[in-house]
């Protein structure tokens, strides 16, 4: 088991995670709509952006998730197969596995649910429930997936195996083959914690996104049932409570955005001061909430809770640009 060191702050990395994270984007939505229209996958192009992702996370984690924190509902497959790629990598470096294991997990997050580009769009972005007939054209989507990627050159086993399994459950119930815990590959049980995240943290065409705080709970919950009970643990401490890019309301009514993990004090992360609740904010300002901890702020800058993008009005989408010059100007 390797363990890693930030190189660099995640500030300094989010100059080089913007662009990574660009042009990620890009090549995800390529990807997604070569797969649909023409029914292979581009091998290299996906490697290529999964090894740009692994250097960012290799770097510094926290600038990457921040990124993978913005949403925009009408691009949902895209990101969520991105974020999947992102969340996955930096939850294997803190598992200790090597680069190359890290691009192969990357790989398979990327490319997980990429058999929904085969289920007709009325039925994949319905808003209102899923008749039994349509919720099994899209558990087809892993079937779809598993083939797809199989008449790709190039890709590796792992990939296919994770596209077809990766809503197996550990006790048996999930689909499409109601594989057991030891049926289950390690990678499959990995994209399934943070497929879970992921969805829940997002606003889906027929839910509502939940805070990150919420989907751990859940996760925790259903640890031995649903997910891997060693992994769903582990990946509760990785993420934390409070990931890079979480909106934050502390006890004195300041609201901001988390920037950077303190991974010595989870509870106590880096945060920029976007709001006042009691009184309009003069300028934004960057906290680092340690300094609680040092008597340097009173026990009024904890956190008391965490929300929801788009709470108070504050979305992180409007902050990605704003945040990068404001932060280092």
């Amino acid at each position: 088991v390797k363990s890693y060191i930030n190189k660099i702050d995640a500030q300094k990395e989010h100059q080089a995670a913007m662009g990574v994270f660009r042009e990620a984007k890009k090549l995800t939505k390529t990807l997604l709509d070569d797969a649909r229209l023409g029914g292979v996958v581009n091998t290299e192009q996906a490697k290529a952006t999964v090894k740009d992702c692994v250097g960012s996370i290799l770097r510094n984690p926290d600038a990457l998730i921040w990124m993978s924190r913005m949403r925009n509902e009408d691009e949902y497959t895209a990101e969520h197969c991105l974020n999947v790629c992102i969340l996955s990598i930096a939850f294997g470096r803190h598992l200790g596995m090597s680069e190359e294991e890290l691009e192969k997990l990357g790989l398979c997050g990327l490319l997980h649910d990429v058999g929904k580009m085969r289920v007709p769009s009325n039925v994949l972005n319905k808003r209102e429930e899923l008749s039994d007939k349509e919720f099994n054209i899209i558990k087809a989507h892993t079937v779809h997936g598993r083939n797809l990627l199989m008449s790709s050159p190039g890709i590796p086993n792992a990939t296919v195996d994770v596209a077809y399994s990766h809503h197996e459950r550990v006790d048996g119930t999930g689909y499409p083959r109601k594989l057991k815990a030891a049926g289950i590959s390690d990678f499959a049980r990995i994209i399934a914690i943070v497929d879970a995240y992921d969805a829940m943290t997002g606003d889906r065409c027929y839910s509502r996104a939940v805070p990150g705080t919420v989907a751990l709970k859940r996760i925790f919950d259903d640890r031995g049932k649903h997910f891997d009970e060693r992994l769903a643990l582990e990946f509760i401490k990785c993420v934390g409570l409070y990931p890079p890019g979480s909106i934050v309301e502390l006890i004195n009514g300041l609201v901001g955005i988390v920037l950077e993990t303190n991974y010595r004090y989870r509870h106590l992360p880096k945060i920029i001061v976007v709001k006042d609740l009691n009184k309009p904010l003069e300028k934004e300002l960057i906290l680092n909430l340690v300094d609680v901890e040092q008597k340097k702020l009173d026990k009024t800058y904890l956190i008391k809770r965490a929300l929801c993008d788009g709470t108070y009005d504050i979305r992180l989408r409007d902050y990605r640009e704003k945040g990068l010059t404001f932060t280092y100007g």
